[in-house]
């Protein structure tokens, strides 16, 4: 076999791409995987997931040590902001993890390329870097490419002035007044870094909820909890334009509905109204994927596209657009490549919005529920009644469990509170097996945790939780 044919190839080291090229060759197959960074990872790992949620837990310490620590009889003098360290902390979290990756490939045996891949046939892909183009083979081409943000029009990113999540990460001061267009999760977590950092914060939101996937109580409830953190909100707004100086922005908007304008100056805007496939420059429409007009490639249950030899997961295809959930559709596309029999239960993927309290969420909402006519019960408990919550004064928030009301199934679970995220694991395995809310209830939880939340929440579905 040449150098350059391989069983199959991998466009994109993002989460889906760089964990289904290493699952491919712990099966047996001579894999290599595209990029066009530098550095493995993709957006996650890069620009994204990891270096967002190494400035949000550094903006928590922060806050905490200004505003909270006397609280616990920590007395500190004068808490100072150093953004340059806080900066470069997060850039050495990043790179001690995509050196990570790079080390999984040389362990796995992957032949990492660095370039922008275009496919031109039938197991064809070339590769063009540095003004070279290299022509690669391969039995099985695998599009992973992830997800790039989604434009406003009338709204020109720049990463100086207008950002996207991008160029919030990398702010050189605190901005006095950050106005974050769209209340979806990387809005809301960003703007909570630069919050607790020192900016006045503005979410301005299409639509008359934040983070609107959501449970509409959990919505509801963050709302009310970072409004009362100090980020100010408005509604059902538009954005129409945006004006810039080299030291301001004025962004014209105006009600959703219809209505007079306004502007609203500030010295940064954060663009984060949503993310879209990244499918372009690919040669998909000239070898024949089938792409919607949105350009999400279209696949069968086995991740195979229209086109024989050609697969897609991740953020490309439908679905929610999670690292997590790209991981688990790599690892099940390769190794049905390799003939075994794998399942993914999309409705056990979890997702998270990491602001604090955290907010996390796996299955079917209440209103979904609803609008399937499915009838259910429902069990909910607060964290002010959970006394490791109290012990920790963090007490905001809750546990919500939907289940069956025939058969005591659990359909989905909802909590705002102290590690959600961490939490929403237990009620993924749970769903993962088929639990009912009585299997959570007669679980034995330690005691004092927070999960014993979700224990009482379980026994609330039938009406007896015991310390409420």
């Amino acid at each position: 076999m040449s150098d350059t044919h391989f069983d199959l190839i991998v466009i994109g080291a993002g989460p889906g791409g760089y964990v289904a090229a290493i699952r491919a060759a712990q099966l047996g197959m001579k894999t290599a995987c595209i990029d066009k960074r530098g550095t493995l990872g993709g957006t996650c790992l890069n620009v994204g997931c990891i270096p967002s949620k190494a400035l949000l837990h550094s903006s928590e310490k922060f806050e905490e040590a200004r505003d909270h620590l006397g609280e616990h009889g920590v007395k500190v003098g004068k808490v100072e902001l150093d953004l340059k360290t806080l900066m470069a902390r997060k850039d050495k979290v990043v790179d001690d993890l995509t050196q990570g990756v790079r080390f999984l490939f040389k362990k796995n045996k992957i032949t990492g390329v660095t370039g922008a891949a275009k496919i031109t046939g039938a197991g064809k892909v070339d590769v063009l870097a540095d003004g070279k183009n290299t022509a690669y083979t391969a039995d099985n081409i695998l599009i992973a490419t992830g997800s790039e943000v989604a434009p406003l029009p009338g709204v020109e990113i720049d990463e100086n002035r207008i950002v996207s999540s991008t160029g919030a990460l990398s702010l050189s001061e605190v901005p006095d007044h950050l106005v974050v267009v769209g209340g979806g999760y990387i809005g809301l977590e960003m703007g909570s870094v630069w919050r607790r950092l020192g900016s006045k914060v503005t979410v301005v939101e299409f639509l008359d909820a934040i983070v609107p996937n959501m449970d509409t109580e959990v919505g509801g409830a963050m709302h009310k909890l970072l409004e009362k953190q100090g980020m100010e909100f408005k509604l059902g707004t538009k954005v129409t334009g945006a004006k810039t100086t080299k030291t301001k922005v004025t962004l014209t908007v105006e009600p959703a509905s219809g209505g007079d304008a306004e502007d609203i100056k500030c010295d940064v805007v954060l663009v984060s109204i949503g993310r879209i496939p990244f499918t372009g420059g690919l040669g998909l429409q000239e070898v024949g994927v089938e792409m919607d007009n949105r350009g999400v490639i279209q696949v069968d249950e086995n991740f195979v596209t229209n086109v024989a030899g050609i697969y897609a997961i991740g953020d490309v295809i439908p679905g929610a657009m999670l690292a997590h959930k790209a991981e688990e559709e790599g690892i099940a596309c390769v190794e049905r490549l390799a003939g075994q029999a794998t399942h993914i239960n999309y409705d056990a993927i979890p997702s998270v919005v990491y602001t604090w309290p955290e907010a996390a969420s796996v299955g079917r909402t209440e209103e979904q529920l609803k609008e399937s006519g499915i009838d259910y019960k429902k069990g909910s408990f607060p964290f002010m009644a959970n006394s490791r919550a109290r012990a920790n004064g963090d007490t905001d928030g809750f546990v919500k469990i939907l289940a069956d009301a025939a058969t005591d199934e659990v359909l989905g679970v909802h909590i705002i509170g102290p590690d959600a995220g961490t939490m929403i694991a237990e009620l993924a395995l749970a769903m993962e097996f088929g639990a009912s809310s009585e299997d959570i209830a007669r679980t034995c939880h330690a005691h004092p945790t927070l999960n014993e939340a979700v224990k009482e929440a379980a026994l609330g579905v039938e009406g007896a939780p015991i310390h409420m």
